[in-house]
């Protein structure tokens, strides 16, 4: 089966990344390049992926990870940082590399309460969607019923959901995270990548049984047709390696019909992105106005 990895990230370690400083995050403190990558990616069988911004939440990280893009044949796709309320598209369009941006977020989990009913803030989503680019929503599960009201006042906006909105699997908070869930579910220009979700778990001690009220609830509510998968990769590696993550949501997935399994790991993404991957049927990116 073709696998694209849907989210997963690069960083320098030199280029301002200081959210690593915080001392739980030791194990990933330090640079990923793109030969890291593609080795992951060589050993678990993936094919292509979404690299998406870093957290660094500055404009002029675009640039490089447009130029790993160019550079690295796995990379279909960027999601890049931008604040909505201050847009660099017509800098982004002139970067090398500038074919393969697909997406934009930011980090709306950082922001308090009522960031996405700004007026400000949703003009700026707006301009995004007609430039025929997607917004990631990074958001935590408080969140989820905001991100839903913004969905279902956008609805020519396409969104995609980050990790399932940050569940708090660790202490087992399936309700009322799933309530909202379904919330943002019921908007159809939503889909939602199963990522991120191991380190939301005990991060020593998760099981895949741990998992599976969160993942069989997102593909209750979303179907597979909305669902992408995303490693999270070097993330992830607080809590599992990239290929444990593969497996296991391969395992969570295998009550999946197979055209719903072929959606989850490598169609929607591909659709959704509108990613060139060289398979037929797939719509290539287009530059947009």
């Amino acid at each position: 089966m073709t696998v694209i990895d849907a989210h997963h990230h690069l960083w320098d370690l030199d280029g301002g990344y200081t959210w690593l400083d915080d001392p739980s995050l030791a194990p990933i403190r330090r640079t990923f390049t793109p030969a890291d990558l593609e080795a992951e990616l060589a050993a678990a069988g993936v094919s292509r992926t979404v690299l998406v911004e870093g957290g660094r939440c500055a404009a002029d990280e675009a640039a490089v990870l447009l130029r790993h893009a160019l550079d690295t044949p796995s990379i279909a796709g960027v999601v890049a940082w931008a604040d909505p309320v201050d847009l660099p598209l017509g800098r982004y369009r002139e970067l090398p590399g500038a074919q393969h941006l697909v997406g934009l977020r930011a980090q709306v989990q950082a922001e308090p309460a009522g960031y996405l009913d700004r007026p400000d803030v949703r003009d700026g989503l707006l301009a995004i969607g007609a430039a025929g680019l997607a917004f990631d929503l990074v958001v935590r599960h408080d969140q989820l019923a905001e991100a839903a009201r913004l969905a279902r006042d956008l609805p020519d906006v396409r969104f995609v959901l980050d990790h399932l909105g940050k569940p708090a699997i660790s202490s087992g908070g399936l309700d009322p995270w799933r309530r909202d869930l379904a919330l943002l579910a019921g908007c159809p220009n939503v889909t939602a990548k199963l990522s991120g979700l191991v380190t939301e778990a005990d991060r020593t001690a998760w099981t895949a049984a741990d998992l599976a009220p969160y993942v069989r609830a997102a593909v209750e509510l979303f179907g597979p047709a909305r669902l992408m998968f995303g490693s999270d990769w070097p993330v992830c590696l607080l809590a599992a390696s990239y290929r444990r993550v593969l497996d296991t949501m391969r395992d969570l997935l295998l009550d999946t019909d197979d055209a719903g399994r072929a959606a989850i790991f490598a169609g929607t993404a591909a659709a959704v992105y509108r990613l060139d991957t060289g398979t037929a049927g797939v719509q290539s990116p287009r530059r947009n106005p």
